[in-house]
């Protein structure tokens, strides 16, 4: 299969056989979109448009330590307190 010579993936014969029915399938799709989509049709990715709603970069004064720690289930000294992961045999 030359595409995945391409690619440099090491296929067997049966996954080869699989992969060009599948890949039919796809140039199918791809063949009917095209015989529908006029040139008074412009190519979209996607047909609604996308916008990123991000929030206004208003600087805000940061968490106190004391309000940082306040929901965590156990502090110490104003730190977070968690188990011992490394070191442990």
């Amino acid at each position: 299969m030359h595409l995945g010579d391409l690619a440099r993936i090491a296929l067997t014969d049966e996954e080869i056989a699989r992969l060009q029915g599948e890949l039919n399938v796809i140039a199918d799709a791809i063949n009917k979109v095209q015989e529908v989509a006029g040139d008074d049709v412009p190519p979209t990715a996607n047909p609604v448009p996308l916008e990123a709603y991000l929030r206004p970069d208003v600087a805000e004064a940061p968490l106190t330590q004391e309000e940082a720690v306040s929901g965590a289930p156990v502090s110490e000294s104003g730190m977070f307190v968690a188990p011992r992961i490394l070191g442990e045999e």
